[in-house]
């Protein structure tokens, strides 16, 4: 029963229909009618010249005073914190989040941002470079000493974002980045960890042995952290053989990789 409720409101959600927040407003409602009528009793009288019109948000009240958590939230600050201390020379991020990462490393540093997809918005320290990286990136050839792929790559090759479809596309865009890094330059990644599988057309979960092998040939592993299913994150944690075998135990977790380019 329990998983048929669960399956009905991810199918409502798809159709744009949140059963939740609609018996949370229903609850707030009356409260809000007697919040009203008291609050314009006193506005009309000394604001005569004002308009008023209604735009009822009834659930703020029950709400935390900030939504600090997802692994977005955790990921992009902590990501940012390390370049902002390693201090590279020149920054490449490949289609990380514009209103988390980026605007991050915006505050304290100029970074090339590149995307399949068009940015039109002029943000201050951001230079974007629109791209396909699963083709080849011959004139960025070992172009940066810092390099990022934050939430991305799981992406690629899925059409999702009007990328062609292929199966390999993971593959071909860390190769891709592997070609624009500089020999001795620093690559930070992350991507969702768990059982290895796709989505289609949303995503895809790799393990963290699966990620590991990419890596072995090609990177020094500086450090690793993950954020778990509760949204937790571990930094810097032992890669033990426990933790490779069941990706430190995430279903959807998302994987930290600070890697060195050999």
């Amino acid at each position: 029963m329990k998983r048929f409720i669960k399956l009905t409101k991810f199918a409502l959600a798809y159709l744009g229909f949140y059963p939740d927040q609609l018996f949370e407003n229903l609850k707030q409602f009356p409260s809000f009618v007697v919040e009203l009528g008291d609050f314009k009793k006193s506005f009309k009288g000394k604001y005569t010249d004002w308009k008023f019109s209604y735009y009822p948000i009834l659930t703020d009240k029950k709400d935390q005073s900030g939504k600090a958590r997802g692994q977005y939230f955790y990921q992009d600050l902590f990501v940012a914190s390390l370049i902002y201390k390693a201090g590279p020379k020149r920054h490449i991020d490949i289609g990380s989040r514009i209103d988390g990462f980026i605007a991050h490393l915006a505050c304290f540093r100029q970074v090339d941002v590149m995307d399949i997809r068009p940015l039109n918005s002029n943000i201050q320290n951001v230079n974007f470079i629109q791209a396909d990286l699963m083709m080849p990136a011959a004139n960025l050839k070992e172009s940066t000493d810092s390099l990022s792929c934050l939430h991305t790559i799981e992406h690629f090759g899925l059409g999702r974002y009007g990328d062609n479809i292929d199966p390999d596309g993971h593959l071909k865009g860390l190769d891709s980045m592997y070609q624009i890094l500089k020999k001795g330059g620093t690559f930070y990644f992350s991507t969702q960890i768990g059982p290895s599988m796709v989505a289609f057309n949303a995503h895809r979960v790799f393990s963290v042995a699966y990620l590991l092998s990419l890596f072995e040939k090609q990177y020094e592993l500086l450090s690793f952290s993950y954020i778990d299913d509760k949204d937790v994150l571990h930094q810097k944690i032992e890669l033990t053989p426990q933790g490779i075998a069941n990706s430190f135990g995430c279903k959807l977790g998302c994987g930290i990789f600070e890697l060195k380019k050999l």
